[in-house]
């Protein structure tokens, strides 16, 4: 595979990327990632880079900025910034979440709305790829605070939305609640019941097993990997970081299939239960998490596990590694620690957990690496699907759905085995999803000309 640093036309695009992002670092690492598995590609087609596509898609369509005010419980006013990233249509509307956190900004949501784009179209479905959000802080706010934030940043992104044109979902911070709140503002705007939105609840235009779509997604794609290599999850030891919603229905697919997770995370630390995160275990995490929405480490208080504060999970030994929390958390030391404590696999559940040099480790010692946007497509793949059931007025069952998601993920799978599979029968599965990804937008926007 040639780097960027051997290539005249990957020096070029990356400088003049960063030159005209400047500071965007995570936006200009997920770039880099993709652009380096592309360059063989590309200069085989030529048709691609005469027509700028690399380009063209590193570029977002629509960026729009816009100011939330709001007013606390104390009656003062409060002021946030809003964003979407519409980055791009070609193969259908923009789809993609909105995350509150205090981390949000330009840079990172350009990371994942380009990382959506790809994601979108290993799905098979019909979907272009956005990403947005606020710097808004969900945590310690009451109903009534998240109610009237909500409402006024819909006031604003309604006007850039649409069933046919954009439609978000939840991610990091945005949850029922905040989708709740969302609809019933662009409802009352808008005047119109539409499939606007995806992760709504159940009664009112929602889909079954959309939870748990993205931890069942990234364990489904794992399992095909483990399968290329005759194994399974059957008596495998399991890490997972993170305890929300990805973390939790990880945790649940994993012990389905045998396995044993024995770690979850959080801002504060990660704790260590030698025994396995059982049935029960987890109903506790989940009351905690979601209703309480307290700290992982009152899990150790009950259950008498271990607790290490500030620390991350990568240093217990396992077999496979399910990083389902955010970008960047595991660096290249701690993957070293993964392949020397017997690690297998790595699928990640989070988008671009893993820093290049982690990625670098993984793929030099030949290991099973799930890069997000194929491991972690099944969160989409389900929002695809409630979009499908929306437009035509009908709901599946949870068998229903789950089948299509665990068809879903393996022909996002066999895609990267098509396109990422070497000479000597090693599959590399970041080419392979890249690669993928890229062929059917890139075939779109040709045949749409210069859009």
């Amino acid at each position: 595979m040639t780097s960027i640093d051997n290539s005249s036309f990957g020096k070029e695009f990356m400088n003049n990327l960063i030159n005209r992002n400047p500071g965007e670092v995570e936006f200009h690492q997920a770039v880099h990632e993709v652009t380096e598995s592309l360059l063989d590609f590309i200069e085989d087609n030529p048709k691609y880079k005469n027509a700028k596509i690399l380009e063209r898609m590193s570029e977002a369509e629509r960026i729009i900025i816009f100011r939330v005010p709001w007013q606390d419980d104390k009656g003062e006013v409060q002021i946030n910034r809003g964003y979407r990233i519409e980055m791009n249509s070609a193969i259908g509307p923009y789809k993609g979440g909105l995350r509150f956190h205090p981390t949000v900004n330009l840079g990172i949501l350009k990371f994942l709305a380009f990382e959506q784009v790809f994601k979108n179209s290993l799905t098979t479905l019909p979907m272009g790829g956005g990403k947005g959000g606020s710097d808004f802080d969900p945590k310690q706010k009451t109903d009534g605070e998240v109610m009237r934030f909500c409402q006024s940043f819909m006031t604003e992104l309604s006007r850039h939305i649409g069933s046919n044109t954009d439609v978000p979902a939840g991610d990091i911070g945005v949850g029922g609640r905040e989708i709740g709140f969302l609809f019933g503002q662009y409802k009352r705007i808008r005047n119109e019941f539409t499939g606007v939105l995806t992760g709504k609840g159940r009664e009112w235009g929602g889909s079954l097993i959309r939870p748990e779509a993205t931890g069942y997604g990234n364990v489904y794609f794992a399992d095909e990997m483990l399968k290329t290599r005759n194994d399974s999850f059957k008596d495998k030891t399991v890490t997972i970081s993170g305890s929300g919603n990805v973390a939790q229905f990880t945790t649940e697919k994993v012990t389905e299939l045998g396995g044993k997770v024995v770690t979850l995370s959080d801002s504060s630390g990660f704790i260590y239960d030698a025994d396995g995160i059982d049935a029960e275990k987890l109903k506790f995490v989940m009351r905690l998490k979601n209703i309480k929405r307290g700290r992982i480490e009152e899990y150790a208080k009950k259950f008498g596990a271990e607790y290490h504060p500030n620390k991350r999970p990568w240093r217990i030994k396992c077999d496979v590694a399910l990083p389902s929390a955010t970008q960047n958390e595991i660096n290249k030391e701690e993957a070293e620690l993964l392949i020397n404590n017997g690690c297998i696999c790595v699928s990640e559940g989070a988008n671009m957990p893993s820093t290049p040099d982690a990625v670098e480790v993984y793929l030099k010692n030949k290991i099973l690496y799930g890069p997000g946007k194929a491991a972690n497509a099944g969160g989409v793949s389900v929002s695809g699907l409630e979009m499908s059931q929306n437009s035509l007025r009908m709901s599946w069952t949870r068998e229903e759905v789950d089948g299509h998601l665990k068809r879903i993920m393996q022909d996002i799978h066999s895609t990267c085995v098509k396109y990422g599979k070497t000479k000597d029968g090693f599959i590399n599965y970041v080419d392979g999803a890249n690669i993928g990804g890229f062929v059917k937008v890139a075939e779109a926007m040709l045949a749409q000309g210069l859009v």
